[in-house]
């Protein structure tokens, strides 16, 4: 019983990481202190996102708060609910409804950098591309048959999956060269690109809205425990002299 109990120690880790994606990720260079960057991911999400995705657990007067947007034009131009600004980030769609269309009700983002990373977002959103064998005629590369339509196509454009003729091995093979759009999109693919940094940075800001805070708080800490340690050092060494 002992070894299978250290066997399930040992495996089960590698087991999690093993269900990971198993193509590499994009990094997301996103940076919580651009307010600019946050701002236009918090339209981005609102006006594609948030016609079926929840951030229920964030509140639109923290969020304008936060990232700098005045709560009179906030309100105005990124809270369609009719609800006061200290409401949270619902969605109006029918949870129902929802389930019906999707398989699935649409999941809450408001953890969601935290639990899958900003470099699987980041990587996921730029990942698209077209598949008329799935229910909505698109699929991901990095989450397969993913049961959702790509609201973002009028940005990106139509992303197709795109092979070249290379030299392999002395041959003229069809390499697979990636995802491309095809250029109808209202965004050239450097800027969907900066768009797509700019959503995963506010879905970053979203799963934990203090981090700022607590990691200004954190340097406050290391110095005054720095301190405690000193003072304590030097009053252990004074109680010592007279036991010597």
């Amino acid at each position: 019983m002992k070894r299978f109990l250290l066997a399930v120690t040992f495996l089960l880790p590698s087991a999690v990481f093993a269900a990971g994606p198993s193509m590499s990720l994009d990094k997301a260079n996103y940076d919580l202190t651009d307010n600019a960057s946050l701002q236009r991911g918090a339209q981005i999400f609102v006006n594609y996102c948030m016609g079926c995705h929840n951030a229920q657990y964030q509140r639109y007067q923290r969020t304008f708060e936060d990232i700098g947007i005045p709560l009179d034009l906030g309100e105005e131009l990124l809270q369609f609910t009719g609800d006061g600004v200290g409401a949270h980030m619902v969605s109006a769609i029918d949870k129902t409804a929802a389930a019906e269309w999707f398989g699935l009700t649409p999941p809450d983002l408001t953890l969601v950098a935290r639990v899958r990373s900003p470099d699987w977002l980041y990587t996921f959103f730029r990942s698209f591309y077209v598949d008329e064998s799935r229910p909505f005629g698109v699929n991901n590369e990095v989450f397969e048959n993913v049961g959702m339509p790509w609201m973002l196509e009028e940005l990106q454009g139509t992303p197709r999956k795109v092979w070249e003729r290379r030299m392999v091995d002395g041959e003229m093979r069809d390499v697979y060269a990636g995802i491309r759009a095809d250029g109808n999109g209202r965004l050239s693919a450097d800027e969907f690109d900066q768009a797509m940094l700019d959503l995963t940075n506010f879905l970053v800001y979203v799963g934990e809205p203090v981090i700022l805070e607590r990691q200004r708080l954190g340097f406050f800490v290391i110095g005054f425990l720095i301190v405690l340690l000193v003072l304590t050092m030097l009053l252990k060494k004074e109680y010592w002299r007279d036991v010597k």
